[in-house]
Parts: structure tokens; C-alpha cells; sequence
């Protein structure tokens, strides 16, 4: 339906649903067509002498409640906001957490704002207050005292490229990214308005437009339809480092492929930390990887990604309670040279793929579901910390990984339904204009056989290696740093979920060959590192044998380490719920 909103500035129209609240709809209708008011300031009434009527005291009504119809007009009043003021959204809410979060937007189309108050990670925080400067010693070019500095031996901001050049960084980190757009945004200078640095590319039509025309596919206008888009290598990365904690983390992964033949995939989890082999860099540390439902072939995999949604929702919340989060994706692609030397084909390179265009699509799309909350973007949030590994072979024929994002171009292009597989994995197929979409043209910058940079148009397909982002990756290299840093003394021993189609499952049987001596035994170190299995602990509570509390106490036991861990224990092992799983374990066959 359509509302008509009069005011001094003539007549809008704003399209919504009869069940929106009335306070959505003022924020549409401020976001797209007022100037620069006092949001605070804002009455409504239903005849031009009788707009007296406080939008905050109405805000919460749906347009239904409030007898609207299809077509009704609305009077509206507001003061100007005063330069540098401070407003209040309708709904009674601080502009910086309401819907539109600017101070004012003026007719230019720039929001002007103070940063959102968005609940971002601890680990962006720190790196946030951090200043990010490259230190530098005294040189032989330097002419001063030891406590003298000049251009030499000055600090460097964390972009700078030749720093990263010389050591070999092919992206900045997204922190070094932020404060070098935000300078260059926010010039500092007395009175002025905050800028939010960031904003998330959006490629998709406005369907809700009403500039003076019916809505897409009826009408278009130059304000509703996405601009041409010119594709580019993004210069930042949101994650530097994929940092696995231990290497039989990935051999057992591997193993699937070993045993069957077949490709695998699975859910990374673990946390970021920040990573200070980049200026301001982070890492994503894989703690754990799990499998979820599949059918495994030669040349791919397929999955019910609508049963896997539902399954890995409650994978999350267990793997929440350890202090962990799904951080990204794993999957094989890997075939036998038939040497019998354990070699494999090296099917990806420059002259090749790295990613393929589905592959690029289906880590778009995690990176859409897991989106980084971010203070300083003027939707609150920013492209994503999830990322994507591959492990298939090197130019060497050795089995090797591959760490990947893709930029904030593919994650627009994919929310917006712009692009799809094509069958040169090389290539993503560029979508044709629909009632549903419309793609503008797409161009894309490339080196020609003279050397020189052109443009050229990405239609009908374009390369997807302009939408990739490459990372590093690692293994903790001392043994003794990783069983102090890692959550999980151990990723073997107990079957992983989801492996029927190599022979074994997780059942009772299992269980007891893994962990009864150590259930019914003494020693209490051997019982807590059997149980620091992230696959047991999920087969556990399966079981539905332990309550909540114990349940609490295994946890704070094995995950959350401290000096009263011998104590947790033993008040575990003696709860009604253990004593019934170690009961289990002695009658199985």
C-alpha cells in the first residue's frame, strides 16, 4: 500500500505493508525524501489543522491499528535541526541506535552521524584504541642525537604500502584500512560532522521507491536503480591469517578423502585474535572442524543445505558454550597421481582456477550470514570475518592449503542475485535483468597485451579472481606452545559425527573403547585430556544423560581451565548423571 505524507516540502508517497509500524515508515520516509530536521520535532495529524500529534507517542502502531489506508494522506511538521544538534528517532530511541542513526541528511545524499553504537567484538575494540604505528630504528641516513627523529626513522601508519611490499603483505589489514579511510574522511577540524568511513555495497533495486513512478519492474528512476558497477582488486583484508592449533586437526579431515576417495566438508570453529605479523592484522584460530550431513562424491559433495541450517544451529550454541564460534568452511579437493606416493594433481593455479565461480557464490553466501559488526559502517555492520579453506594439491603435487575471502563486490553481487556458476569455473556468469532484479552494467579493469590498464565490459561472464581475497596460514611450529593454547588436547580417538560412509559411527561401543579406562580409572589428568575431544563432548550431550549444571561443570572442567579444574572434576565424576554414562560404558558390548 501507499501512504501520502504533505509537508512543507510538498508531497511524498512511501510504500509499506499494513502491518508496519508507523515509526518504519517515518524512517523511510526521513531516509529518502526529507532535508535536514530535527527528528525529535516530528507531529502528524490527519487534517492541516490538527498536526499536533507527537510521532514518538504513535511509533509503535502498526499503520492497520491506526486506520490507514491505501492512499490516505498524512500531515507532517518538523523543525530544522541546528548544526551540530542532536536529535531522537520517533520511537523515543538515541538516533545513534534507531533505525536511521544521522544527525541530519541533507539533500546531497551524505549521511553525517556520530559512530553507531553497535556492539562490536572485544578484539576489534583493542585494535580500535591502538594507533597501529610501524616503529622504526635509527639508520645511516639519520643526521640527529639518539633521541632526535626525522623522516627516517620516524613511525609509519599501519597502510603503508611499501612497508607491506617489503615484507611481503599483499592486503592491509581491515583495521589499518579503517583508520586510513577514516582519516581521509574526517579530516580533523573544529565544528565539523562525522562521516561514517565505511558503507556496505548494496547492488540491488529499490523496490520501495516512489519518486514519482510506480516501483520496480513497473518504473525506474536514476535514485532507485544501482549504479554501473566497475569491479576491482579489494586492497583489505577482514582476516590476515588462518592459524590451525594442531596439525591432526587436518590429517584427520583428510583421512575421509584417504578412506573413501571421496571430497569432504565441514564447519571451522574457533575465535579471532590479533595477528602481529600485519599492523593491526587478525587471525582466525580453528580450534575444532565439524562435518555435518553429506554425500561425498569423486568430484564434489552435495547437501540438504536446509537440514544442515537446522542441524549446525545447535552445533553453534554448544560450540558457544565453549567459547567458540563458526569462523568458516573446509573442503577437499583432492585426486590421487596414482604414483602410489602419496601425490596428488595440482588442479588449481594462476592458468586455472583458485576458486571456482560456484565456490565464490557459496562463500559469499556464508559471508551475507555471518556479517562483522562494525560501529564505524552506516548500516552497523561490514563485510565478514568468515573465511574460506581449501585443501587440494600445490604446484608441487603436495597436499596443501589454500585460505580465501572474498570482497564486500561478491558479497553484493550475491545478495543482489547478479551472478551465477558458469562452466569455466574461472568465470562467474553475469545474470540477466528480471521483474525481480536489475543489473546495470558491469565492467571490470584489466591489463591489456600492451601493458596498459582498460576497461572492459564483465558481460556475459568475468574472472572471478577479481573478487577474491587471498590469506596466509599456519600451524603452531612448537608442540609445547600449542597444547598450552589449544582448547582440545586432542581431534582423534573418537570418531567424528557423520562418517558412516567410512565404516564407523559414534555409538556406545565407540565411546567405551575411547574413554572407560580413563571413566574408570584414578587418574584424573588421563580423564580430562580423553574428554577434551570437541567430537566427545558433542556425542555426550547427545546422550541427554548429564543435567544442565553438570553439563556446566564438564565444561568449566575441561574447556574453561582453571586452578579449580580438579575440583570441578571431582564433583563430576561423583554427580548422579556420570555415574549413570560411566554405568553405560560397563554394560555396552
Amino acid at each position: 500500500m501507499l501512504l501520502r505524507f504533505r509537508s512543507r516540502n510538498g508531497m511524498e508517497r512511501v510504500s509499506c505493508e499494513s502491518g508496519d509500524s508507523f515509526g518504519k515508515v517515518l524512517s523511510t520516509l526521513a531516509e529518502k525524501h526529507f532535508g535536514t530536521i530535527d527528528l525529535s520535532s516530528i507531529t502528524v495529524g490527519n487534517d492541516p489543522k490538527s498536526v499536533n500529534e507527537p510521532a514518538s507517542n504513535i511509533a509503535e502502531k502498526s499503520i492497520d491499528d491506526l486506520g490507514l489506508k491505501h492512499g490516505d494522506i498524512v500531515y507532517i511538521e518538523y523543525k530544522d535541526v541546528i548544526s551540530g544538534g542532536n536529535s531522537v528517532s520517533v520511537d523515543g530511541v538515541p538516533n545513534s541506535q534507531a533505525i536511521w542513526h544521522s544527525v541530519a541528511i541533507n539533500t546531497s545524499g551524505v549521511t553525517m552521524s556520530q559512530p553507531m553504537k553497535v556492539q562490536e567484538s572485544p578484539l576489534d575494540e583493542n585494535l580500535e584504541r591502538q594507533s597501529g604505528f610501524i616503529a622504526r630504528t635509527k639508520s645511516s641516513l639519520c643526521k640527529h642525537g639518539d633521541k632526535g627523529m626525522c623522516e627516517y626513522c620516524s613511525p609509519l601508519p599501519p597502510w603503508d604500502r611499501e612497508y607491506h611490499k617489503e615484507h611481503g603483505i599483499k592486503h592491509v589489514s581491515f583495521h589499518s584500512y579503517l583508520k586510513q579511510l577514516d582519516e581521509t574522511t574526517n579530516k580533523k577540524s573544529s565544528g565539523s560532522s562525522y562521516i561514517a568511513p565505511l558503507s556496505q555495497p548494496n547492488y540491488k533495486i529499490d523496490k520501495r521507491c516512489t519518486n514519482g513512478h510506480e516501483p520496480w519492474p513497473r518504473g525506474i528512476c536514476s535514485k532507485c536503480q544501482p549504479s554501473a558497477i566497475t569491479l576491482k582488486q579489494q586492497e583489505f583484508r577482514m582476516v590476515d591469517h588462518v592459524e590451525f592449533q594442531k596439525s591432526d586437526l587436518i590429517n584427520e579431515f583428510i583421512n575421509s578423502w584417504r578412506t573413501t576417495g571421496t571430497q569432504r566438508f565441514g564447519y571451522m570453529y574457533g575465535k579471532y585474535e590479533p595477528y602481529d605479523v600485519t599492523p593491526l592484522g587478525i587471525k582466525a584460530v580453528v580450534e575444532a572442524i565439524y562435518e555435518p550431513s553429506q554425500h561425498d562424491e569423486q568430484d564434489g559433495l552435495t547437501m540438504d543445505m536446509e537440514q544442515v541450517s537446522i542441524q549446525m544451529a545447535e552445533i553453534d550454541e554448544l560450540s558457544k558454550e565453549m567459547g567458540l564460534s563458526r569462523i568458516g568452511l573446509i573442503f577437499t579437493d583432492l585426486t590421487d597421481t596414482g604414483n602410489g606416493n602419496g601425490t596428488v594433481f595440482c588442479k588449481r593455479h594462476k592458468d586455472s582456477f583458485f576458486l571456482s565461480s560456484l565456490e565464490v557464490i557459496n562463500s559469499s553466501k556464508h559471508q551475507l550470514q555471518f556479517p562483522n559488526a562494525c560501529k564505524f559502517s552506516e548500516q552497523g555492520h561490514f563485510s565478514s570475518k568468515f573465511v574460506t579453506c581449501v585443501i587440494s594439491g600445490n604446484l608441487q603435487n603436495e597436499i596443501d592449503i589454500s585460505s580465501y575471502q572474498v570482497s564486500t563486490e561478491a558479497e553484493a553481487l550475491v545478495d543482489a542475485t547478479m551472478i551465477s556458476g558458469s562452466t569455466h569455473p574461472s568465470m562467474a556468469y553475469i545474470n540477466e535483468t528480471t521483474k525481480e532484479r536489475y543489473v546495470p552494467e558491469i565492467f571490470y579493469m584489466k591489463t591489456n597485451e600492451y601493458g596498459l590498464t582498460v576497461k572492459e565490459n564483465a558481460k556475459p561472464a568475468f574472472p572471478v579472481d577479481y573478487l577474491l581475497v587471498t590469506l596466509t596460514h599456519g600451524f603452531f611450529k612448537n608442540s609445547e606452545d600449542n597444547e598450552k593454547k589449544g582448547i582440545f588436547t586432542t581431534n582423534t580417538g573418537f570418531p567424528w559425527a557423520n562418517r558412516q560412509a567410512m565404516g564407523v559411527s559414534q555409538d556406545y561401543h565407540e565411546m567405551k573403547k575411547y574413554l572407560y579406562t580413563a571413566a574408570t580409572g584414578d587418574d584424573f589428568q588421563m580423564l580430562k585430556e580423553k574428554l577434551s575431544n570437541f567430537h566427545l563432548l558433542l556425542y555426550i550431550y547427545s546422550l541427554e544423560i548429564l543435567s544442565k549444571e553438570e553439563w556446566s561443570q564438564l565444561l568449566q572442567s575441561i574447556i574453561h581451565k582453571d586452578d579449580n579444574s580438579n575440583e570441578n572434576i571431582l564433583k563430576l565424576i561423583s554427580s548422579p548423571g556420570w555415574q549413570t554414562l560411566v554405568m553405560i560404558l560397563q554394560e555396552s558390548m
